[in-house]
């Protein structure tokens, strides 16, 4: 009997090789049509001898290169100084407040980098308007969650043992840190200044709701290039090259990730303690005071430039957001409540691809065993990818017949799918990889089919991690903005192109309309996210015995 119950959890899960070609091939298709022929597009338009020459004797490609690393470089560092002390602190001690903090800053990294910009205009005095400072400042407010999260993950997991003994020897603060606890969690603030600066170098929403006319990042001449100035080549080579950039910082990252970690006898969890004495205490008391400055200040200032005017307070910036003219016969060219509806279209369009080939793709993953890593790794490439580079391999690729799809509607919710389809992967696939092998054999034992027996075990437990990636492909759809700005039409702008082309007006009750629209999509963006954290702890509390 033993013997039989061995041989039922050694089963394999892995299926029929037929079942896992008809999962995977919808999936395999939409990536080699919609990713990978775009980009070996891209490729072929940049390869030649004269539009690599044309883009790199411009003095403006250099300029604009140089800007973008020295900006990227300065964010992620000014990021990561910032960040320690919210990582130690939110780590190590517990203290009234402290989910809600983290949930803030959370909430600020997950909004659309257009509403991010928006608020940053918002707050900032004029002085500081449309400066580099202000997009260094925005970078540094976005993407702080990511040193908070990475950082403070490897630190509450850390042994105190050697800390307090350096300090039971008579080491300062100073020194315990730069000797015992940083060399500990340098590949956490490895990953995460990687991370960091792969979001500042590419920055686009950011730079244009906040940068000055002139101040452009690679990202943003590309777009400029490819739609502005028609220098299609030149804007492949730009593309290429800032692939290559990024490509050459995930390889720093990885293999320094690689030379500086060790065995650190990681604990299960340090538990957090409340703050003793004094000195905890106010450091504690500092640091959630400016972490709840940095992460709730600017989405205040949003939400109150809706309301403002320079005679004072008003509401006409959300009552007048159904009227398209500053007065009769002058028209302002954009529709709020049209883009509105847009954007809720394209997202429930995007969410519905998105859902149903991330679905599929999972449990052809999941079907797959061992060999499903490959369809994973390819469908996770579009992340890789920076969203301007996604819409501007397709703008070029399908513009001639029979696939002069440019003017068709539904290219832009599969721009958007195709950002969103691994975030739907990722919430399901290891849903589907945790079932137990031994139910899956149970039920062969008793005459099902593997397939059967896959279909009735494994298939149910798909529709939770689906509510997730619907939510969160929501999400990323309703706020995408780089794509968006190659891909959309003219009378189909989405909320962020709205948001962007409002706040760039003259005229307060144009500008107080941008706020009111941004203040939409970021309590549209917090609610879904929120579900999302709703669902997943209703999962975990169902896995609970």
């Amino acid at each position: 009997m033993d013997g039989a119950d061995d041989r039922v959890t050694r089963l394999p899960s892995r299926q029929p090789g037929w079942l896992v070609l008809v999962l995977a091939a919808g999936p395999v298709a939409g990536l080699a049509v919609f990713y990978f022929w775009p980009f070996l597009t891209l490729i072929a338009e940049a390869v030649t001898g004269e539009t690599v020459a044309d883009a790199l004797t411009r003095r403006t490609t250099w300029n604009v290169a140089w800007f973008t690393m020295w900006q990227a470089t300065i964010s992620t560092a000014l990021t990561i100084l910032v960040g320690l002390a919210p990582a130690y602190v939110f780590a190590r001690y517990r203290f009234p407040g402290r989910q809600l903090l983290v949930g803030l800053l959370t909430a600020l990294f997950v909004l659309p980098t257009v509403v991010m910009g928006a608020a940053f205009l918002a707050l900032l005095p004029s002085s500081l308007d449309r400066t580099v400072w202000a997009v260094i400042g925005a970078h540094v407010a976005f993407n702080l969650a990511v040193v908070v999260r990475l950082v403070g993950a490897l630190w509450e997991h850390l042994p105190t043992d050697m800390e307090s003994a350096a300090a039971t020897l008579g080491a300062s603060p100073r020194r315990v840190f730069t000797e015992i606890s940083l060399p500990l969690i340098r590949p956490a603030i490895t990953a995460a200044a990687a991370i960091v600066f792969l979001f500042t170098f590419t920055s686009f929403g950011v730079i244009r709701v906040l940068g000055a006319p002139g101040t452009r990042t690679i990202e943003v001449e590309i777009w400029r290039r490819a739609t502005q100035l028609g220098r299609v080549g030149e804007a492949a080579v730009l593309a290429l090259l800032q692939l290559v950039v990024l490509a050459v910082i995930v390889l720093w990252s990885t293999l320094s990730q690689r030379r500086h970690s060790r065995a650190l006898g990681l604990e299960p969890l340090t538990l957090r303690r409340a703050p003793r004495g004094r000195g905890e205490r106010r450091l504690v008391l500092a640091v959630a005071a400016a972490t709840a400055v940095v992460a709730a200040v600017p989405l205040v200032a949003l939400a109150a430039r809706s309301f403002s005017t320079p005679t004072g307070w008003s509401t006409a910036g959300w009552t007048n957001l159904g009227r398209t003219d500053i007065r009769p016969g002058i028209r302002i060219g954009i529709d709020p409540i049209e883009a509105l509806g847009n954007s809720l279209r394209t997202a429930l369009w995007a969410t519905l691809i998105a859902v149903v080939i991330g679905g599929v793709a999972s449990l052809a993953i999941a079907a797959a065993g061992r060999s499903g890593r490959f369809l994973d790794v390819g469908l996770m490439l579009p992340l890789a990818t920076s969203a301007v580079t996604i819409g501007f391999g397709m703008l070029i690729t399908f513009d001639t017949s029979p696939t002069d799809w440019r003017a068709s509607w539904w290219l832009l919710p599969v721009g958007h799918a195709l950002v969103a389809v691994p975030f739907v992967v990722r919430s399901a696939v290891g849903v589907l990889r945790s079932v137990d092998p031994a139910m899956i054999g149970a039920a062969a034992t008793l005459g099902a089919s593997p397939v059967r027996a896959w279909r009735e075990i494994v298939v149910p437990y798909l529709w939770q991690p689906l509510a997730v990636g619907a939510a969160l492909a929501a999400a990323i759809s309703l706020g995408e903005f780089g794509a968006t700005s190659l891909l959309s039409r003219s009378g189909s702008e989405t909320l962020p192109i709205a948001i962007e082309q409002l706040l760039g007006r003259t005229g307060s009750i144009l500008q107080a309309q941008g706020y009111a629209l941004a203040t939409l999509l970021a309590v549209a963006t917090m609610l879904l996210v929120a579900l999302v954290d709703k669902a997943q702890l209703f999962r975990q509390g169902q896995r609970q015995p």
